[in-house]
């Protein structure tokens, strides 16, 4: 009684993740063009919805099936895997994975197949499997139905879903398996907008490096780590060969002499580059540094921004200007105390080919300029304090003077050879706008030329 309702409690949560999160479905439009707020580094948040879409999906992709014969002696006369054509958010290739890893299988190569990937013309369907038989023979699977249904054939499995393995046919038996038709869904809402779509960091129309050689990666469907790894791959197009490693498995081994003891997942090998590592966080990390133009910004900051952006824009176009002392007896000394700040300001943007106006304390702020270091463009600071409140602000009539100068007195505020570009993820374009259209760079070298 305590699972099925710890399953019905998932399903509310399931619910209320894309609201509470901020996130949100892939945005309508063309499909091709990049969205890269979705696609951040993940937090504490996505670790969270992570571990809750494992829970949901307890009884799948965690263990090695009894009864396979992949780990037998006839296991070289079975089928190899050469291509899994794959979208890791997708109820479809969700299922495929699960039985992979129960399976215990080793997939060649697992391609992205999202409707802006590079390979996406290669698929006639996703998910999309091509195998080989041992005397060289190949052959196309497509959809989950298919795939499944030749696995489970040619790999000798138990029916891993017949009642047997659902517990007694009993009231909260029959309760268990209605939950479990429902809560395949759930991992797609709990990661709504993670693995579904290839970022802007990673877009086709930048310049951005591509391995040589296919990644490896030791992973099994339920870890809530590896699903983070996954959806990093799948978001920067990267192709990779899948070793099964889940519990119960021999491969575990194998991991284990090849990181001298851990059978840790996730565990990457880049045979590119040499790199060997385990956890999720350095992995990621080295993902976005060696095969991204730029580390994205916090996807959180981009749906509060969206909402709160607008509604304090009025608010900060009033209050500026009050800060600032416009309210003062003394108008001519007002205007002309802003008139300086301005002429510092052109002599500020004009002193270096990018300037950003910053808060210390700003979150946005703090996104903005390790958005630019990621990227490698070399910038001047410019700190206005802490933040725009009262008493942590410690030049008002610069923050008045921008606002006269560009129309915001939001920061970051980021002037590209003199001119505004605007903020974090808002103006004209906007840095990450830039970023993700490949403007920024030509900009800034454009601007370093005419220094």
């Amino acid at each position: 009684h305590y699972m099925i309702k710890m399953k019905y409690l998932l399903l509310l949560a399931a619910a209320a993740a894309p609201l509470a999160l901020g996130f949100a479905p892939s945005p309508i439009g063309n499909i091709n063009t990049p969205h890269t707020a979705l696609h951040s580094l993940p937090n504490s948040l996505d670790t969270l919805t992570s571990g809750l879409a494992s829970i949901a999906r307890i009884k799948h992709g965690v263990s090695v099936n009894s009864g396979i014969a992949s780990n037998g002696p006839a296991s070289k006369f079975l089928p190899t895997i050469k291509k899994l054509f794959d979208m890791e958010n997708s109820r479809e290739c969700r299922l495929v994975r699960e039985r992979i890893t129960e399976l215990d299988l080793v997939v060649s190569t697992v391609i992205p197949a999202c409707p802006n990937s590079r390979t996406v013309l290669e698929a006639s369907a996703v998910p999309m499997m091509i195998v080989e038989s041992s005397n060289g023979e190949e052959s196309t699977l497509e959809g989950s139905d298919a795939i499944l249904r030749f696995l489970d054939a040619e790999f000798k499995v138990k029916d891993i879903t017949d009642e047997s393995q659902r517990g007694e046919e009993d009231v909260a038996g029959e309760l268990l398996s209605k939950a479990d038709d429902v809560l395949v869904f759930v991992p797609g809402i709990l990661r709504a907008g993670r693995g579904s779509k290839v970022c802007g960091a990673a877009s086709s129309s930048l310049d951005v490096p591509r391995p040589e050689k296919p990644l490896v990666l030791y992973s099994y469907e339920g870890n809530q780590f590896c699903r983070l790894v996954r959806e990093v791959l799948t978001e920067l197009d990267i192709v990779y060969e899948l070793r099964s490693a889940g519990k119960g498995s021999p491969r575990r081994e194998e991991l284990a002499s090849v990181t001298g003891g851990s059978s840790q997942c996730p565990y990457l090998i880049d045979p590119n580059t040499g790199i060997k590592m385990p956890e999720s966080k350095d992995i990621i990390e080295y993902l976005y540094k060696t095969y991204a133009d730029f580390t994205p910004p916090s996807e959180l900051l981009k749906s509060v921004s969206g909402v709160v952006t607008p509604l304090l824009k009025p608010v900060y176009k009033a209050i500026t200007p009050l800060q600032a002392g416009s309210s003062r007896e003394n108008e001519f000394e007002y205007k002309s105390e802003l008139a300086e700040a301005k002429a510092k300001i052109f002599d500020e943007i004009a002193s270096a080919p990018v300037v950003i106006y910053t808060y210390s304390l700003s979150p946005f702020c703090t996104e903005a300029t390790a958005l630019l270091d990621s990227a490698g463009v070399s910038y001047k600071e410019v700190s206005l304090g802490k933040e725009w409140i009262p008493g942590l602000i410690d030049d008002p009539l610069k923050r008045a003077a921008l606002l006269e100068i560009t129309g915001s007195s939001s920061l970051p505020n980021m002037f590209v050879g003199g001119n505004s570009i605007g903020g974090l993820f808002s103006g004209n374009p906007g840095l990450l706008a830039a970023l993700e259209s490949g403007e920024l760079k030509p900009m800034v070298e454009t601007a370093m030329k005419s220094m």
